[in-house]
C-alpha cells in the first residue's frame, strides 16, 4: 500500500476538501485525486464522496481512516527507531498526561535519560483518549497515566494518589457560588463526586480539560478551582491559598507494554527509585 496516498487520504479527511488538502500538501488538485483514486482501486472501494462543498467518507472511508492513522503512525515511528543516532541501542517512547508530567512523568523521564544512556527519549503529550489508543497500538512503550490498562498485553503500576483540594487566589474566597470558580477536569469519578457535593452550587462559567491550564488560570486571572496539591504546593500560602471544603482524588499510573518491559532489566530499578515498587 502507497504511504504517500495514505496520507494523503488523511489530508483529505483533516481538510474537508481536495482543494485544501492540495494546499496543505503544496501539489496540485489533480495529484490529490490520483493519489486517492490509487488508493480506492487498491482497496477495490470507494473512499470518498465528492461534492462541491467538500468530501465526506463512505463507510469503507471510515473503516480505513482508524487504521491508515495508525499505519501513518507506525511508520514514522519505525524510522525514528532505524535512524537511532550512534551509540543508541534502542528507543523509549512514553507518553504522559499533561497535569502528570510535572514532578512525576518529568522524574521518571530523567531517571531513565540519566541511567540509561544508550536509549533515545521520546515523550508526547496527550488525554486519556490519545494515551489510550497510543498504547492499544504499540506506538508508545510506557503511559504515565490516570487510567490502569485492562489490556492482558500491558503491565500496571500504581504511581500513587493526587490529592485535589479547592485553592483559591483570595483566601477569603466562598465554598459556593462563586463567580470565579473554575471547573478542572479530572475523570469520571471526580465529576460524579463534586456533582454530589455541589448539587446546589449551579454550573462554572469557565471549565478547563487539564489541572495544568486551570492553574495558569488562576495564577493570570484569579479565581478557585480543584486542583492536585502536587501542582499547587509551591503556591500555596503565597499565591493560591487552601480553602476548607470537601477534598477528592484521583489514582495515578504507570502502564507499559509486556513486550517492551521483558528487554527491560532495569525498569524495576526506576519504578523502586521513585517509590512506585
Amino acid at each position: 500500500m502507497n504511504l504517500i496516498a495514505l496520507r494523503t487520504f488523511l489530508t483529505i479527511i483533516e481538510t474537508g476538501s481536495l482543494v485544501r488538502a492540495s494546499e496543505a500538501l503544496n501539489v496540485t488538485q489533480s495529484t490529490v485525486t490520483a493519489r486517492l483514486k490509487t488508493l480506492e482501486d487498491d482497496l477495490g472501494q470507494q473512499l470518498m464522496h465528492r461534492q462541491k462543498s467538500g468530501t465526506t467518507l463512505t463507510a469503507a472511508g471510515v473503516r480505513l481512516q482508524r487504521y491508515a492513522a495508525t499505519i501513518s503512525d507506525l511508520w514514522q515511528q519505525a524510522r525514528q527507531e532505524t535512524a537511532l543516532p550512534d551509540g543508541m541501542q534502542s528507543v523509549c517512547n512514553m507518553a504522559c498526561h499533561p497535569d502528570l508530567w510535572p514532578d512525576l512523568g518529568a522524574r521518571i523521564f530523567d531517571h531513565i535519560r540519566s541511567t540509561q544512556p544508550h536509549i533515545a527519549l521520546s515523550i508526547w503529550t496527550g488525554g486519556q483518549h490519545d494515551l489510550a489508543h497510543w498504547q492499544d497500538h504499540g506506538l508508545v512503550d510506557l503511559s504515565v497515566t490516570y487510567w490502569p490498562s485492562t489490556r492482558s498485553s500491558d503491565m500496571t503500576d500504581p504511581i500513587g494518589t493526587d490529592d485535589l483540594i479547592l485553592v483559591a487566589s483570595d483566601p477569603d474566597a466562598p465554598i459556593r457560588f462563586h463567580d470565579g470558580y473554575v471547573f478542572v477536569e479530572a475523570g469520571d469519578a471526580f465529576g460524579r463526586a463534586h456533582a454530589a457535593a455541589y448539587a446546589d452550587a449551579g454550573t462554572a462559567r469557565l471549565s478547563f480539560g487539564t489541572a495544568t491550564l486551570g492553574l495558569d488560570h488562576i495564577l493570570t486571572h484569579g479565581g478557585s478551582a480543584y486542583l492536585p496539591r502536587r501542582l499547587v504546593a509551591p503556591h500555596l500560602e503565597t499565591t493560591l491559598f487552601p480553602l476548607e471544603a470537601p477534598a477528592f482524588s484521583r489514582d495515578a499510573y504507570v502502564v507499559t507494554r509486556k513486550v517492551t518491559r521483558d528487554g527491560w532489566p532495569w525498569f524495576n530499578d526506576v519504578l523502586a527509585a521513585e517509590g512506585i515498587r
